[in-house]
């Protein structure tokens, strides 16, 4: 059972209700995913600053950043094309509950597996979401779209949990991740549905 939740991921679906009330509120979830796309550009960066003794982390990371800038830019490209403006940042709720999952102290190693984790749970749940749009949404261009972040944003979430096991025993980091699992499932669980939101 284990085993089936690392290879599946997320133990609780999104809410049926959100997908539609976002094509509802595009706008409002564009500008949104704009900054979800910035934060985990400079999620990574911080990784590569924060452990820069830490090689393969350091190799796999560089591309990401780059990759999730470039996702930044294509959103931007989809609220140009509508008319829409960037707007201000709102506060991510679902990603400051999830912080407060990060277990501080103990080894280097120990700490960056924490925080590959949670960069895993963000990316499952952001390809998740994505996954709906695509399936969802009836602009044929944003459709698409979210295909192609879809695909991208599962190969990242599987490369966050492949270098936490590079750095910690394998038992270890699946015991961890199931319990995240369960976690990011309960945070789910009791967020409201947001119009405005990505997650």
């Amino acid at each position: 059972m284990e085993k089936e939740k690392f290879t599946l991921g997320l133990e609780l679906p999104t809410d049926p209700r959100w997908v539609n009330i976002a094509e509802k509120n595009i706008e409002d979830i564009l500008i949104d995913h704009a900054y979800c796309e910035q934060k985990a550009a400079s999620s990574c960066m911080s990784l590569i600053i924060n452990f820069p003794e830490m090689d393969e982390m350091v190799k796999v990371m560089t591309p990401v950043v780059a990759e999730e800038w470039s996702h930044f830019e294509r959103v931007l490209e989809q609220l140009d094309k509508r008319g829409y403006k960037l707007g201000f940042q709102r506060k991510d709720e679902y990603v400051s509950q999830l912080m407060k999952l990060e277990i501080k102290g103990g080894s280097r190693k120990f700490q960056l597996m924490e925080k590959l984790l949670i960069n895993a749970l963000i990316e499952a749940r952001s390809c998740e979401r994505f996954k709906q749009l695509h399936l969802h949404i009836q602009d044929e261009e944003l459709k698409k779209f979210y295909y192609e972040l879809m695909v991208s944003e599962a190969g990242h979430y599987k490369n966050f949990l492949k270098l936490a096991e590079s750095y910690q025993p394998k038992e270890d980091v699946r015991k961890r991740w199931a319990e995240l699992l369960e976690a990011e499932a309960e945070i789910m669980k009791n967020l409201e549905v947001r119009e405005d939101r990505l997650h």
